[in-house]
């Protein structure tokens, strides 16, 4: 599993039918400069701090193993001590 953050909603009207109308965001994970896709299953919004998995736990993440998926957020952070900010502030 990954920490990232939500950087906004993407919209892709043309896709697959497995894809269904799940909502896509593009996240980018803590530390990197590298964006990605994931799967919103529970409900984020931007700047939010996510837990996202991947490979096929990203597929069961997102109801299916079918599911064409490889970047699935489970969980929204809502607390988290930062290490390098708990450093910085000694």
């Amino acid at each position: 599993m990954k920490i990232c953050q939500v950087e906004k909603t993407l919209v892709a009207t043309a896709r697959i039918g497995e894809l269904g109308n799940k909502r896509l965001l593009v996240v980018q994970e803590r530390g990197s400069t590298s964006k990605q896709v994931a799967v919103d299953p529970v409900g984020c919004k931007p700047g939010d701090w996510v837990i996202v998995c991947g490979s096929s736990a990203a597929r069961d993440a997102a109801g299916s193993k079918e599911y064409p998926s490889d970047f699935t957020i489970v969980g929204i952070i809502d607390y988290w001590e930062d290490d390098a900010a708990a450093e910085g502030a000694h």
